[in-house]
């Protein structure tokens, strides 16, 4: 599993002005838990490859600086086996990856996890950024929300309640980059859900950065945010900056329209984008062997509903 970098394309990365990227296997980053862990877990982690230090993502969109000691990326392939065998959401062939914190595997029920896309939506326009009342916006979004919950129950998934804002937006207009955060009820859950959001504004589009978490975590999500808002970047001639308005297209939202996200509620994916913001959280007091057999066998015969 473990990828070994040729001589020329460490050549190439150090020509290029980038770190090579770093794919370690499962047991490298994670050498106590090969030891000692599930089986039937280990195997499936065998799976992933942990990438860190610099990594071009999107074709070549954008990049991250992955720090080793910190966090480790999962690209797009081994993203979705987490969000759909893993955690049991629907397929979604947009994700690029997925961001995790270094001293935790895709099943440990305390840990965060940042899955990111691009939305190829154009040019975000931000003059207006400073502009906006979020306190009316909130309650817009909460009848969008609202009015998802019929297709979401039709098609078999849970209610969702939008509570409130976590952290109001915020947009960093040197790096062009928006973060706001919802607290998320789900229907017959006793927890809330956190969904912290990080837009990028780039030349044709955003690149879509979701934190999954529960609300407990919001204390830490918060801390790793510079961090996350730094890692992202986008690659020379997709920059903001290398908007050509003679062969680039304007998008039809601005940063309200990002936040509420207008763009999938008119187009009726609403309420599918909801579906990201969860994953399947252990119970602490069973063992995490047993706990994951019960998971596989609900991924199975349930209803894999998010």
């Amino acid at each position: 599993m473990k990828q070994i970098l040729t001589a020329a394309a460490m050549a190439i990365a150090i020509a290029l002005g980038g770190t090579a990227p770093q794919a370690k296997p499962f047991e490298e980053v994670f050498p106590l838990l090969a030891q000692t862990g599930d089986p039937e877990l280990v195997e499936d982690l065998k799976r992933l490859d942990f990438k860190q230090g610099e990594v071009q993502i999107g074709g070549g969109i954008a990049k991250l600086n992955v720090d080793p000691d910190r966090y480790y990326y999962l690209d797009g392939k081994d993203a979705r086996i987490v969000l759909e065998e893993f955690w049991g959401n629907p397929p979604n062939p947009d994700t690029l990856g997925m961001i995790f914190p270094i001293d935790a595997t895709p099943f440990h029920s305390d840990t965060w996890a940042a899955e990111m896309n691009f939305d190829e939506i154009g040019y975000v326009k931000d003059e207006d950024a400073e502009s906006y009342d979020y306190s009316e916006l909130l309650v817009e979004m909460k009848k969008d929300t609202r009015a998802a919950n019929e297709w979401r129950v039709e098609n078999g998934y849970q209610g969702i309640e939008l509570v409130g804002w976590a952290a109001e937006p915020s947009y960093e207009r040197a790096g062009r980059k928006l973060h706001w955060a919802k607290e998320i009820s789900f229907t017959g859950d006793p927890e809330n859900t956190l969904n912290y959001n990080i837009r990028a504004l780039g030349r044709r589009g955003v690149l879509v950065v979701n934190f999954i978490a529960g609300m407990e975590q919001l204390g830490e999500v918060e801390q790793v945010l510079p961090d996350m808002l730094a890692m992202i970047d986008f690659a020379d001639g997709h920059r903001y900056a290398d908007f050509d308005p003679g062969l680039d297209k304007v998008a039809a939202v601005g940063i309200g329209g990002l936040i509420a996200g207008k763009v999938l509620a008119k187009t009726g994916l609403f309420a599918v984008a909801l579906i990201f913001l969860k994953k399947f959280w252990f119970l602490l007091f069973i063992p995490l062997g047993y706990a994951w057999r019960v998971m596989r066998n609900r991924g199975d015969g349930g209803s894999g509903q998010a």
